[in-house]
């Protein structure tokens, strides 16, 4: 008997040591989630694979916190939180974070001897990229759009910067469509005859401006007049961009009439072709009407207008 009192004894220990551990492990797990609550949400890590919560918003990115977004804290209940893209002081040369033309941005394109003057990587596809110099222009640009977006096509616009600085709205018109935002100088000056730094003060400024506009840096340049030398050419690389000329020049700042520049895309179209237009820099309504009437017959013999790197 006195054993078994003994062995009863201890299960009763034993029992009231479980019970005690249990309490202890189940206090512990309630303080985490109470602490937990109280800093305002998950673990950073909790939810990074959660597409549009709060924990996806506010991981940091590999490699330490974001630079550009103020470290998460308390929130109210109910209220989700403000996000605020930082505005650059000054372009930076960085990896892209977003894109404005088809194609993998890249973080440093290496340094090229010349601009491409037809699309790359082709596949014996027909097709072709337009695109327009020293806009955006408040009556020009608006009816090219108009004309492009009734005939689905997309292409490329090089902005000159006091233009776009005095016309924003037109950028995020340009860019809603779908189109690629280029940089075409600041100011429209021949960069050969610059020095290296009022290069990059010309190509910056408006790599600036178009990331703040638009919200993601160009990807593409073209100097004006298509002059480039090696420091301009270096200038670009520095700036995440790749230079570009063209193939087809419809000489319609000359106003030509809009017959000629008909003319000068039809029997000029080719595979690959880059073709110039403007729709700034004077009277463009010649270029608008040729674009309304050549696009259906491009479409006739097989062609495509595309956005650069298809």
């Amino acid at each position: 008997m006195r054993s078994d009192s003994h062995i009863v004894s201890r299960r009763a220990l034993l029992c009231v040591g479980l019970g005690v551990g249990t309490a202890s492990v189940t206090g512990v797990a309630v303080g985490l989630l109470a602490h937990e609550d109280a800093g305002g949400g998950r673990h950073p890590g909790a939810a990074a694979g959660h597409r549009g919560g709060p924990a996806s918003a506010s991981a940091p990115a590999p490699g330490g916190p974001d630079p550009g977004r103020a470290a998460p804290g308390p929130r109210a209940a109910g209220k989700a939180p403000q996000l605020h893209r930082a505005v650059p002081d000054s372009y930076r040369l960085r990896p892209l974070a977003g894109e404005t033309s088809m194609g993998a941005p890249k973080a440093h394109p290496p340094v090229r001897t010349h601009a491409e003057t037809r699309l790359p990587e082709l596949q014996g596809r027909l097709v072709m990229a337009l695109t327009f110099d020293d806009g955006p222009h408040p009556e020009h640009t608006p009816a090219l759009l108009e004309v492009l977006r009734r005939h689905g096509v997309q292409a490329t616009f090089f902005v000159v910067g006091e233009n776009a600085a005095a016309f924003p709205d037109l950028l995020h018109a340009i860019a809603a469509d779908g189109h690629v935002v280029g940089n075409h100088s600041y100011t429209h000056r021949q960069l050969p005859r610059l020095p290296k730094a009022e290069v990059r003060g010309e190509l910056g400024r408006t790599s600036e401006l178009i990331d703040r506009v638009v919200g993601t840096p160009p990807r593409w340049c073209r100097a004006p007049y298509g002059d480039w030398h090696p420091p301009s050419l270096k200038v670009c690389a520095d700036l995440g961009m790749e230079p570009m000329n063209w193939s087809v020049d419809t000489q319609d700042w000359a106003r030509p009439g809009t017959a000629r520049i008909v003319r000068a895309v039809t029997e000029n179209a080719a595979p690959g072709a880059i073709v110039l237009h403007h729709d700034g820099g004077g009277p463009r309504h010649q270029t608008v009407a040729a674009v309304d009437r050549y696009l259906p017959l491009l479409r006739e013999r097989g062609f495509t207008c595309v956005r650069p790197y298809v």
